[in-house]
């Protein structure tokens, strides 16, 4: 497997206050990571990193692939909705440098990736909608089809599954799943007890970083890893999610 991400020793924050300390972590293609922790304990730190936003206090970060090919899928609480801009105009923003130059429009090629995206996602009708006008589900599909713009091979998600109903949280993981087999993936999320049927090693932050090797893990390993938090399962939709998608895994999981 290539090597994507290579974090050595990193610390990291805001204003000299360190809020990452002396972390490492190798993301190699067709990982699929869930990071969990606590909130302030330094995941949206340990992203905004990765995408380039903040600088490392101490340590290195080394990409192996152009920022261009990493994919980024905000908190859709992050998203100003207010701002004046159809569905089609942005996921085509993934590509663009801005949605306000002229020759965005006029890019054939960049306007049917945006479509063949959409039609993927399901969301072809909504394609000239404005971004205020979408529901929870509605936005996470329209955003992922941005990050998926570039056709990256690192897909970085911020709590996905938060402000969107069960049923396209279920969706949205299935779509993971199959996304993984083209990109590596990380997945920030508070909710152990879903992603662990999807995502196949699980990285613990809280200031420091512990990357557990399976996506099986007890409440005795959160504690031992300092992630204090606690295991929660979604009665039986994960189950029927996997079911369908790899029976053998649903029968490890369930016996």
């Amino acid at each position: 497997m290539k090597k994507l991400l290579e974090i050595k020793d990193l610390s990291a924050g805001y204003d000299g206050n360190i809020v990452l300390e002396k972390v490492s972590l190798d993301v190699y293609s067709g990982d699929f990571i869930g990071i969990i922790g606590p909130n302030g304990g330094g995941k949206t730190t340990l992203i905004k990193t990765i995408l380039g936003l903040i600088k490392p206090i101490s340590g290195e970060m080394i990409l192996h692939i152009s920022k261009t090919n990493i994919g980024y899928l905000p908190q859709v609480n992050q998203i100003d909705k207010r701002f004046p801009i159809s569905v089609i105009d942005v996921v085509r923003s993934g590509k663009s440098d801005s949605a306000l130059f002229s020759s965005f429009r006029k890019n054939t090629a960049e306007k049917e990736k945006a479509e063949s995206l959409l039609a993927e996602m399901g969301i072809s009708a909504i394609r000239n909608k404005a971004i205020g006008e979408l529901s929870g589900g509605q936005m996470q599909r329209v955003f992922l089809c941005r990050a998926l713009m570039n056709e990256p091979q690192l897909l970085v998600l911020d709590e996905p599954g938060t402000y969107v109903d069960n049923n396209f949280e279920g969706e949205l993981y299935l779509k993971l799943k199959e996304l993984n087999e083209q990109m590596a993936i990380l997945l920030i999320s508070h909710d152990v007890g879903t992603i662990s049927f999807f995502v196949k090693t699980i990285a613990c932050v809280n200031r420091n970083l512990h990357h557990h090797p399976s996506n099986i893990i007890s409440e005795e390993q959160l504690a031992s890893y300092n992630c204090p938090l606690q295991i929660i399962t979604h009665g039986t939709i994960p189950h029927t999610v996997l079911k369908l998608h790899d029976e053998h895994e649903h029968h490890e999981h369930t016996h």
